[in-house]
């Protein structure tokens, strides 16, 4: 049996902030096939590691990312559990790829929107040009996506989709992912674990693109991901998920259930 390849989302974030150094290192320690990490540009255009637009009440400081410089923003400590003294901070594109890159897999996630953060972020990934096989960049935006990969050429690129709509039905979900991923020219989409079924993933494959999952994080998503063969997943849940696939490869290894999964 193929096992899936596991992505921490964010890094390991059960105990230290998501998206830092820590995070990162936490899921390299405990065994992640790849950390995901979201990219933004600070005031001054400098590619960050952060998810949200917003710096939120955990650093002590508010407004969106993109009004801080890069100076300003590194003096922004995070608070872990109110410990003041703390030293997790919010890290720059170059030094994620600089402390990890070749010792586990990055999925680099372009936030945008700005027009301009393609190329950037493109030029920092172009100094790691022989470790692309262990990369790949990843987006909600086709037309960011794509013009990544019209400056990597070579690296991966896959299409992140958003969760669909109550009424879309496994066609239309289908019929967009591919649609979409022509657009940005991209060599897998990412799904949410309600997206997927055989129909959906069927569809997309016939077109030459293959499919990873995002938000796996229980029972029923795993047991989707095992019957469509799904290849990789982004979890927050990284030690359930490693814990799961271990047993999957020693089928004779036993385990008390602990309520994530069953055997």
């Amino acid at each position: 049996m193929k096992l899936f390849e596991i992505v921490a989302h964010r890094g390991a974030h059960d105990k230290v902030p998501e998206n830092t150094i820590q995070a990162f290192q936490q899921a390299l320690e405990q065994g992640a096939d790849a950390v995901e990490l979201d990219v933004r540009l600070t005031a001054d255009s400098v590619p960050v590691v952060y998810h949200y637009f917003y710096l939120n009440e955990i650093t002590a400081c508010s407004g969106p990312i993109f009004r801080y410089t890069l100076s300003q923003l590194q003096n922004v400590r995070f608070f872990d559990k109110g410990d003041r003294s703390s030293d997790f901070r919010i890290p720059t594109l170059c030094e994620v790829l600089e402390t990890f890159s070749g010792k586990i897999g990055l999925e680099i996630e372009i936030k945008g929107p700005e027009l301009e953060s393609a190329e950037i972020i493109a030029k920092v990934l172009c100094k790691y040009r022989h470790l692309w096989e262990t990369m790949e960049a990843t987006s909600y935006e086709p037309m960011l996506l794509s013009e990544v990969g019209r400056h990597c050429s070579g690296l991966a690129t896959d299409l992140l989709i958003p969760r669909s709509e109550g009424w879309m039905k496994p066609d239309v979900i289908a019929y967009l992912a591919i649609h979409r991923s022509r657009q940005a020219h991209a060599r897998a989409v990412h799904l949410h674990p309600s997206q997927l079924s055989h129909e959906v993933v069927s569809d997309i494959r016939r077109s030459g693109i293959e499919v990873h999952a995002w938000d796996v994080n229980d029972t029923n998503a795993l047991n989707t991901v095992l019957e469509l063969n799904i290849p990789r997943i982004d979890t927050d849940r990284l030690q359930q998920m490693l814990d799961f696939r271990r047993c999957l490869g020693n089928p004779f290894q036993s385990r008390e259930s602990d309520g994530a999964f069953v055997r």
